[in-house]
This record gives C-alpha cells, structure tokens and sequence, in this order.
C-alpha cells in the first residue's frame, strides 16, 4: 500500500512579464534574494536546483520539465534526518503570462502524511509562500538601469 501524500499550492501575481520572473526562478544571484541565500542551477531538463529554502530548509532536486517561460517542475531528493518512503516530492513552478502581468502558480506534492514529517511539511507550505511574496516584491520593484556591470536588476 502506498503511503498517502498531501501538498501545497500557492498562486501569486506579478506586474512584471515572465522573461523576467523566468530569469529569476533560475539565476543564482535573483534566487538569492527571494528563494534562500544559497543556489546552484543548471537550468535544463536533467540538471540540478540545490538551494536553501529561507530559513534554512536545504532542497535539493533534479529539474524534471524545463520549459521556458512556462514550467519548472523539481523532483526533490529525500531531505536528511527524516523517514524514507518511496514516493518523490515534486515542486511544479507554472508561469502564465497576462500581457504585462505573470501568474506563478507553484504546486507541491508528494510530502508523507505521516507525523514524522508534519513540521517539514508545515515549514515547506509557510516559507514556500513567503518565499513568492518576496519574488513579487523583488520583480515590482522599480529599479533604475544599472549604472555599473552586475549591480542591480
């Protein structure tokens, strides 16, 4: 009998377009500033997403659907000092573009509905939709053209 999953799914909206808010799901410096401190991408289908989850929480997946500007979806390797099982957790980043504005809708799954992972899975569900919170204000903000090479968006 396989054991039972539960998930998450947030929604949030951008004024910015999705180049944009694309770039940001994948360059270290941009997830840095909205995702966690610590990032390593190989932005393709078969590459790696290891990152840091504010505060702390360390995920590590291989990219499963790389389509740009649209999708992003993350099978995520078993975190440390927690139950084995033998399903996959999964984070689906989906971009819909609405003129000017993205949608970014994230739905994750796979989380054991078992009590040894309940604080893991609450602190994926908060931090997960603080972390879209801080993209939207870091895509909004309006920002002057870089007067230096690298500093600024």
């Amino acid at each position: 009998m396989a054991a039972q999953t539960r998930g998450y799914a947030h929604r949030i909206d951008i004024n910015a377009p999705a180049s944009r808010v694309w770039s940001a799901l994948l360059e270290p410096q941009l997830l840095a500033r909205w995702f966690g401190p610590q990032a390593t991408v190989e932005p393709r289908a078969g590459g790696i997403f290891d990152s840091t989850l504010d505060p702390g929480i360390h995920r590590k997946a291989a990219i499963d659907r790389f389509e740009p500007g649209r999708r992003l979806r993350l099978v995520y390797q078993p975190p440390e000092g927690l139950p084995g099982y033998d399903g996959a957790m999964v984070d689906d980043f989906m971009l819909e573009s609405d003129g000017a504005q993205t949608i970014v809708r994230v739905l994750g799954s796979g989380i054991p509905q078992e009590p040894s992972w309940d604080d893991y899975y609450l602190q994926l569900r908060v931090y997960t939709e603080r972390a879209m919170e801080r993209l939207k204000v870091l895509m909004e903000r309006k920002v002057s053209p870089p007067t230096t090479p690298g500093s600024g968006l």
